[in-house]
């Protein structure tokens, strides 16, 4: 789950980490009044969305006054804005952050991620903030260092290495080593998947803040934490994976024009494999589970048949925890609640499948039934052209 970097910024306050004060605006009133109660001779506006490269796309912008503020915010407010991670249609902006311009010495990277290959937390850092940390590894991957956590807190060493390693002046570094052991904790407690403060800022007075924050949590350990759940923002979220996540299923939205819904994330991604190798393109990833009841394979398709861009829909389980005639109740039931009108292929194999065939066939609606999956996924990708 994403947050908003306002509300990262507050998180970050809560462990006594120093950022810049600010203050969340939808309107372009709001922004004017921020920038008065703020009273620093430049603010900067900054568009809240879930999405990098916001400078890029023109979503920061500075005012140097409150009713250039105000100017700056209507600019933003109520349209897309398109940067390098959103893609050509861009996310609608519906808050601002105004917050104090500050004198800049020196911008740094420092982030905190899990690498699951070593199973432990990797804590990255550069001299070269404000640039994408992506391009800066393919470029000069020496600019980065890099260490794991191999404990539940930061060592005092760990943290004087980031805070050396990347140059800080003597005077600054013992600020810039509370700020790596606070942003560990909160990176450890809160069940986050990502922290990445980029940049990390060095003021001319020589104190160390957060300019930006961008904090990501693991989705399967927010029961653990319903205050994170609380700072969702669904309007910044594909509205079929909302819908989807209502029901406890795992979908991702795609490009493509064949539907599809499979039982397991192995399953489905050879699925999706396959659509392409058949000369498809698949829709999306759906994966209703090993052990899904017959209401969510209703909601599932109901979801699938929704989305305009799908011409075509490929079932594709393997009849283990959730039998194949189970299945097909599911599909014929959601099929005939819809008065469905797109074409449907069903390849399925394991327990009960001869049942699940014969719902299939005495349901009066016309599924095509695949012997394979290459069979299914020529099958589809016809009917979807």
């Amino acid at each position: 789950m994403k947050i908003h970097e306002y509300q990262g910024k507050e998180l970050l306050r809560s462990y006594n980490i120093p950022v810049p004060n600010g203050i969340m605006a939808s309107t372009p009133e709001e922004a004017k009044e921020a920038a008065i109660r703020l009273g620093t001779p430049v603010v900067v506006v900054k568009a809240q969305i879930h999405a990098g490269g916001r400078g890029k796309g023109g979503g920061i912008k500075i005012a140097k006054s409150p009713d250039e503020a105000s100017k700056k915010a209507a600019e933003l407010l109520g349209k897309p804005l398109v940067t390098p991670q959103t893609g050509p249609e861009g996310r609608i902006v519906h808050k601002v952050l105004v917050e104090q311009g500050l004198d800049i010495a020196k911008e740094y990277y420092l982030g905190i991620v899990l690498d699951r290959q070593a199973s432990f937390p990797v804590v990255m850092a550069s001299a070269e903030g404000g640039m994408d940390i992506e391009t800066l590894a393919k470029d000069r991957p020496e600019a980065i260092i890099k260490f794991h956590i191999r404990e539940r807190q930061i060592q005092s060493y760990q943290a004087r290495r980031f805070a050396y390693g990347i140059g800080l002046p003597a005077e600054s570094i013992p600020k810039a080593m509370h700020f790596l052991t606070q942003l560990f904790r909160l990176f450890m407690e809160k069940d986050a998947s990502l922290a990445e403060i980029n940049p990390l800022l060095l003021t001319k007075q020589g104190d160390v803040l957060a300019l930006d924050a961008k904090i990501n949590f693991d989705d399967n350990a927010l029961f653990r934490h319903p205050e994170i759940a609380l700072l969702r923002d669904i309007a910044e979220e594909d509205p079929f994976e909302v819908e989807a996540s209502k029901f406890g299923l795992n979908y991702v939205k795609l490009e493509g024009t064949v539907g599809c819904m499979v039982n397991g994330a192995g399953l489905a991604m050879a699925t999706m494999d396959i659509i392409k190798l058949a000369g498809g393109r698949p829709a999306n990833f759906l994966d209703v589970g090993g052990g899904a009841k017959k209401d969510q394979i209703v909601n599932a398709f109901k979801i699938l048949t929704s989305d305009p861009d799908v011409k075509a829909v490929l079932i594709n389980i393997f009849g283990g925890i959730l039998r194949c005639d189970v299945l097909a109740q599911g599909v014929v039931d959601a099929a005939s609640e819809l008065g469905l009108q797109l074409p449907v292929v069903v390849r399925m194999e394991g327990t009960n499948v001869e049942k699940g065939r014969e719902i299939l066939r005495h349901s009066g609606l016309k599924f095509a039934v695949a012997d394979s999956m290459k069979d299914a996924a020529e099958k589809v990708v016809e009917l979807a052209r």
